[in-house]
């Protein structure tokens, strides 16, 4: 689909457009063609992965906002495939297409590029990243880069390109230099600062160069998965000596190939992971919301929690619930209460005193087990007996619980 910025379209390894079960997103070079990423979509399909290929206009490196157009539309369209069913997500960049359209994209998941997309919806989206591949690339943020790339073999399809086409970029990148120094120098620091950003995201890389590669210097790619590296990334880097710019899986179609299907299958690992994760973290967040919102209740004021909706005592002083087998005393001139629907209910009379806790009382008569008469006149003492204390006829008693 065409659009500002750029096209992008899908290549999926079911033609009926069923759902995907992975995703390769494909940052494509500057003024590419469908042509030229066939070989590596069709790698992707063989490994069972779909591809969304986006190719980005030459003068999106210069211009953020048609950058940020195309990335936007990029990220609408893998929210309308995620929502149906989230899959892995791999994001696989070439060339300058870090530069003109992906780190765009980065910034719209994170929340740094106002686009008006829905947040839940980036989300999703960036839950989904599971990987990094670098292909060519990253390179370094620079006026010169969009001359150098635009008289490129890649970008013009010819050996040698003709010498006043290469006079007009270097004067056009001159021209910009002039024009642009300070805005170009603010959209580096902010293209590397975005690209190191994702380490946060814990998902692995894979970094494909060459040290015969005239428009990615080998020692830049190095320095970056080198810097990966350092901030706890998962890197690795697969480094050729011979194949051109852009050209490693002509040239090394089996090594190439070996790379990427173990990193697939890496990055799927990862979102499986991060997924039992995700749903640990949501079966938490619900358990705390069911516990603390009952005690959120409780912590309410006394009369509150006493009263009903219409006023009427819910929770007084006078009443506990105990196990059934529990035998109890209740009041002072009360009875057992054996009756099968109050046995399980303790009445305290509100006149109860501290003088309930003697051991005349009716928590004495509890935690001693013996009725102790006030008067010494009607204790019955006995030296013989060994046991314990007799009960006086028509005395009461607590009965306790065998259990």
């Amino acid at each position: 689909m065409w659009g500002i910025g750029g096209n992008y379209y899908w290549r999926k390894k079911n033609n009926n457009g069923g759902e995907s079960e992975a995703i390769v997103v494909v940052f494509a070079w500057m003024s590419s063609e469908e042509r030229n990423l066939k070989n590596h979509a069709d790698l992707y399909s063989s490994l069972l992965w779909d591809s969304l290929v986006c190719h980005s206009q030459f003068l999106n490196m210069f211009l953020p906002d048609k950058a940020a157009d195309l990335a936007s539309n990029v990220v609408s369209e893998l929210v309308k495939e995620l929502k149906s069913k989230p899959v892995p997500l791999v994001f696989a960049s070439f060339s300058g297409g870090p530069n003109a359209c992906m780190y765009k994209v980065l910034q719209i998941l994170e929340g740094t590029c106002e686009t008006g997309l829905n947040p839940d919806d980036c989300r999703l989206v960036r839950n989904c990243i599971s990987g990094f591949i670098y292909d060519s690339c990253p390179v370094d943020f620079t006026s010169d880069l969009g001359a150098r790339l635009a008289v490129h073999p890649t970008t013009l399809k010819m050996s040698s390109p003709p010498k006043p086409f290469v006079w007009a970029a270097n004067g056009i990148a001159s021209s910009l230099d002039y024009v642009f120094l300070n805005r170009f120098e603010s959209q580096r620091a902010e293209y590397w600062q975005t690209l190191y950003s994702t380490i946060i995201m814990r998902v692995p890389y894979l970094i494909l160069c060459s040290e015969n590669d005239d428009l990615a210097p080998y020692q830049t790619i190095h320095n970056f998965a080198t810097r990966l590296q350092e901030l706890g990334g998962n890197v690795k880097l697969v480094k050729w000596n011979d194949s051109p710019h852009c050209g490693h899986y002509r040239y090394n179609q089996v090594d190439y190939k070996a790379a990427v299907s173990e990193f697939l299958s890496k990055a799927a690992l990862v979102y499986s992971q991060k997924t039992r994760s995700l749903d640990r973290e949501a079966m938490k967040g619900t358990c705390h919301d069911e516990i603390t919102e009952p005690i959120q209740s409780l912590g309410q004021s006394t009369s509150g929690l006493n009263r009903s909706f219409n006023g009427t005592p819910l929770v007084t002083t006078d009443h506990f619930f105990v196990p059934s087998t529990v035998g109890y005393y209740v009041g002072r001139d009360g009875g057992y209460v054996q009756d099968e629907h109050k046995q399980d209910l303790i009445c305290l009379s509100n006149t109860q005193t501290d003088d309930s806790v003697k051991p005349n009382g009716v928590l004495g008569q509890i935690l001693f087990d013996v009725y102790i008469p006030k008067n010494v006149e009607d204790w019955d003492i006995k030296l013989s007996e060994t046991g314990r204390s007799r009960r006086r006829p028509g005395k009461r008693f607590i009965r306790r619980s065998r259990l």
